[in-house]
C-alpha cells in the first residue's frame, strides 16, 4: 500500500475529506440514480461562482437522431483567436453542463476565448460509442462555423474524449490546433506503473475504474476500438500539439507519460506535467489547495497557448 501521508499535503487532505463527505468512497456500489444525486450536489458545493464579465448561453446542437445541448461562455470582450470545447469528467456515467460550470467560466475569464461546454450522452442509458460520437458531432458543429479554430479540452473522461475526436479527425479541414488533456486515461497496462502503485488512491481507484468500464460498455468487447481508448491506435502521428495534464496520487498518471511519449516518437508536439501529491478530481480544490491553483493556472496558461499557435515547452 503507497504511503499517502508523504505525498498528500495537509490541504489537498481536506479537500479529499470533504469531497468524500458528498460523494463517498463506495459511491460506485449505489444505484447509478443516487451517484448522480450525490455527485451533482457535490458539485453545486464546490462552485465557485462566475468570474466577473463572463455569461453563459445554453443552447443545442441538432443532429440526426437528437439535440447535443451545450453551454457557451463568453467573455465582455472576447479574444477570438479560437474556441475551446470542453468535455467533462465524470466516469462517462455522472457529470453534465453543471457540474464543471464555473471550471468553464473560469477558462472563458482568464483566456478570453469562447469556451463551449458539451453535454453528451450518458451510460448506462447510452453506451459507448454514444458519449464519442456526440463530441464527435460538437466538433464538426464548431468545424462549420468557420470561424476560428478549435482547441479540444477535457478532464477525466473528457479528456479522453477530447484525445479520440483528435485521433479521428486528422486531416480535416478544420482539424483541432491543439488539446489539452487533464487526467486522462488512455487504456494503459493495469499490470504495471501507476495502475498497481496507486491502485488504491483517494477519489480513485482500481476498482471504481473496473465500475465505470463495465457501465460504459455495457459488457461489449472494445477492446480494439480506438475511439474507446486511443492507446489502441498505432499511429500517433498527424496530432494537434498536446498538453496533458495528471495527477501524481491517481492510477491514471503514468497514461500521461506514455501518451507524451507516443506523440514524440511520431514527430508530435507534448508536454507532460505529472502534479506532485494531487489526486483524480483536482480542479474542484483550485480556490482552496496551492498545488491545485497553481496546475489550473498551468491548465490555463497552456489553453492560452495552444490558442495563440505558441509552443513553450
Amino acid at each position: 500500500m503507497t504511503d499517502y501521508s508523504k505525498l498528500i499535503d495537509t490541504e489537498t487532505w481536506a479537500f479529499i475529506d470533504r469531497t468524500n463527505s458528498y460523494y463517498p468512497p463506495d459511491a460506485v456500489d449505489h444505484s447509478i440514480a443516487e451517484q448522480r444525486r450525490t455527485y451533482d450536489r457535490m458539485c453545486r458545493e464546490f462552485h465557485a461562482g462566475y468570474p466577473e464579465g463572463v455569461v453563459a448561453e445554453d443552447s443545442r446542437i441538432e443532429t440526426a437522431t437528437h439535440a447535443i445541448p451545450i453551454r457557451t461562455y463568453r467573455r465582455n470582450a472576447p479574444d477570438e483567436a479560437v474556441r475551446v470545447l470542453y468535455f467533462h469528467g465524470g466516469g462517462f456515467v455522472v457529470g453534465g453542463l453543471d457540474s464543471h460550470d464555473d471550471v468553464c467560466a473560469e477558462i472563458c475569464a482568464r483566456t478570453g476565448y469562447d469556451v463551449v461546454s458539451v453535454d453528451y450522452r450518458l451510460a448506462p442509458e447510452h453506451v459507448h460509442p454514444a458519449a464519442y460520437d456526440d463530441c464527435r458531432a460538437a466538433f464538426e458543429w464548431a468545424a462549420t462555423q468557420q470561424d476560428r479554430p478549435i482547441l479540444l479540452c477535457g478532464d477525466s473522461a473528457g479528456g479522453i474524449l477530447a484525445a479520440a475526436v483528435s485521433h479521428t479527425v486528422r486531416g480535416h479541414a478544420n482539424a483541432p490546433i491543439g488539446q489539452v488533456l487533464i487526467y486522462p486515461g488512455f487504456g494503459g497496462d493495469q499490470t504495471k506503473g501507476s495502475y498497481v502503485i496507486h491502485a488504491e488512491a483517494p477519489l480513485l481507484t482500481v476498482r471504481d475504474m473496473a465500475f465505470y468500464k463495465d457501465v460504459r460498455t455495457g459488457g461489449k468487447d472494445v477492446s480494439k476500438d480506438a475511439t474507446y481508448a486511443p492507446f489502441v491506435d498505432p499511429d500517433f502521428s498527424g496530432l494537434p500539439p498536446t498538453v496533458i495534464i495528471s495527477a501524481e496520487c491517481d492510477p491514471l498518471s503514468d497514461d500521461g507519460q506514455e501518451y507524451r511519449d507516443r506523440v514524440r516518437a511520431s514527430g508530435g508536439k507534448a508536454a507532460w506535467f505529472n502534479e506532485e501529491g494531487l489526486v483524480h478530481g483536482y480542479l474542484r480544490a483550485r480556490h482552496t489547495v496551492s498545488r491545485a491553483r497553481d496546475s489550473f493556472t498551468r491548465i490555463v496558461e497552456a489553453v492560452r497557448g495552444l490558442g495563440k499557435g505558441e509552443w513553450n515547452y
